[in-house]
């Protein structure tokens, strides 16, 4: 990494923000109203109306036409596939910007709501830790009336919805794969570059779309997809279904989630990592397994 940060973030960093949305005329204006609302300003937002089939378009052309930060994109609706999709909405809105005039590279979901704060404390993060490549807050979830911590991932891993990245880490991780699991990735990829990811405990994001459901629980069909394409070899894809299944108190979903997994391997679907990066991921799962499980 280079290092002359020092005296270049003396000045204000600039935020692109690029925003997948299919079919959220019912939340897209509060995340649009928190972004507006934000004490940092100096940003431009794309919103990417993926083949929307209700009032997204009116909901985007009503900040358009009031603030001349926000654009949009409109793609036809893009194939259905879990974390693939996004992201093909993701890449779609960045290609109609030239990312060297930006400093920061977010992806933001369009049923969220940032705290005022949000992108002033991002910035000042980015601007005093040279190492931080991938910056965000915790996520919150409505659960009888109150917010409370979603709780679905680490407490040091930045959630999908709510993703900041340095410019400089972006490019040298070459972007968001197109592909489930895309979104730890990501993390696993940064850290190998030598970038740190970075959670923010005190900036709070709202998560607006399920309130009051536990969206958390998957399908034994998505662990076994997901362990797959994030490329992880079948010693390490049976140890992460036994701790699913362990969670869900249930021998059966470990089978199920196994039966998925080998389904994929026995198509040879189509894998979005490089055979390089899929060893750097195994490496990392290894680690992290010898020091929490083996105590090594």
């Amino acid at each position: 990494m280079s290092f002359f940060y020092s005296s270049f973030y003396h000045f204000t960093l600039k935020f692109l923000i690029i925003i997948p949305a299919h079919n959220e005329e019912d939340n897209l204006s509060f995340t649009l109203d928190s972004l507006q609302r934000q004490s940092f300003k100096d940003f431009k937002v794309v919103i990417v109306n993926d083949g929307s089939t209700d009032g997204t378009s009116q909901v985007i052309q009503r900040y358009i036409g009031q603030d001349f930060r926000f654009e949009t994109v409109n793609l036809e609706k893009s194939a259905h596939q879990p974390g693939s999709k996004v992201v093909n909405a993701f890449k779609n809105g960045l290609k109609t910007q030239d990312i060297a005039n930006f400093d920061v590279i977010c992806k933001f979901d369009a049923d969220i709501i940032l705290p005022e704060n949000y992108l002033e404390t991002i910035e000042n993060a980015f601007k005093n830790n040279p190492k931080y490549g991938l910056v965000g807050g915790l996520l919150y979830i409505e659960k009888n009336g109150s917010w409370v911590y979603e709780g679905n991932s680490s407490k040091h891993h930045v959630r999908g919805p709510m993703k900041a990245y340095r410019r400089e880490s972006f490019i040298e991780m070459e972007g968001l794969r197109e592909t489930l699991g895309w979104d730890n990735i990501d993390s696993i990829l940064l850290e190998n570059l030598g970038w740190k990811e970075v959670v923010l405990p005190e900036l709070h994001v709202q998560l607006i779309k399920v309130k009051g459901i536990d969206y958390t629980i998957k399908p034994a069909d998505y662990y076994g997809r997901y362990f797959y394409f994030l490329g992880l070899n079948r010693f390490l894809a049976y140890i992460a279904s036994s701790k699913e299944a362990m969670k869900s108190k249930s021998v059966s979903f470990f089978f199920k989630i196994i039966k998925s997994y080998e389904y994929c391997r026995s198509q040879k679907l189509e894998l979005k990592i490089s055979k390089k990066e899929q060893k750097i991921i195994n490496n990392q799962r290894w680690k992290m397994l010898k020091k929490k499980w083996l105590k090594m």
